[in-house]
């Protein structure tokens, strides 16, 4: 492959940018713009492809460490560090466009960044997504990190950060590593668990969601809201 000073201007992925829009870009070469430079031997879009076959794609640079980044010729600590900065600023821009939204209606934001947030983890995580009466985000906590089971849920817990937050409804959340969106027994029971510990504190449970990297789960939508709460 030619190193980036013999390619035809049109092709350098930052001439190609300011010429054509940032949207002409394939992934290796939005890549080789936040890498910058290559290493003697090796061009940056060649570093690029590197990358991209040791995660798999773009998902599993979601799951990649500073450390095995660092593990990739011609990929330093500094740039390490500033690819996984545009990962944690893409998480929050959908995390603020969360905020702007009714996430019962429009569940969409919310569910982007659980997905960036809780998706790529291996191990399970349970969090309460606090809520107004207009069913925007009050707050978000992680309540939990393992299998979610009614040993592990603490409704107390949960309900007290409810109250601290004065809200008025709340969706509870899990990821499931495996890639599975079947809810299990134990998923039930725990739902019907915090629904009936909620209610006793006139705080509703709208949700239960669980997220996958790459889909999602809702409780409500699939009726099963409706069928613990009778």
């Amino acid at each position: 492959m030619a190193m980036m000073k013999e390619m035809p201007g049109c092709e350098r992925p930052r001439e190609k940018a300011m010429m054509f829009g940032i949207s002409s870009l394939s992934t290796r070469e939005l890549l080789a713009v936040l890498l910058r430079n290559g290493v003697k031997g090796q061009s940056v879009l060649e570093i690029a492809d590197r990358l991209l076959i040791r995660t798999d794609g773009l998902k599993g640079l979601e799951r990649i460490s500073r450390s095995e980044l660092c593990e990739i010729r011609g990929i330093s600590d500094v740039k390490a560090i500033e690819l996984l900065a545009c990962m944690e600023l893409n998480k929050r821009a959908l995390y603020e466009k969360a905020m702007e939204q009714d996430v019962i209606a429009q569940p969409e934001h919310l569910v982007q960044w659980l997905q960036k947030e809780i998706g790529p983890c291996v191990q399970e995580k349970f969090l309460a997504v606090y809520l107004d009466n207009s069913h925007h985000i009050l707050s978000v906590r992680t309540m939990f990190v393992g299998t979610v089971n009614m040993s592990h849920v603490y409704p107390r817990d949960i309900l007290r950060e409810a109250l601290k937050e004065s809200a008025v409804s709340m969706i509870i959340v899990h990821n499931h590593p495996g890639g599975s969106l079947q809810p299990g027994q134990a998923d039930l029971q725990v739902t019907s668990l915090m629904i009936r510990s909620a209610s006793l504190m006139g705080i509703r449970i709208d949700d239960h969601l669980i997220i996958t990297q790459s889909s999602w789960f809702s409780f409500s939508r699939a009726g099963i809201m409706d069928e613990l709460r009778n």
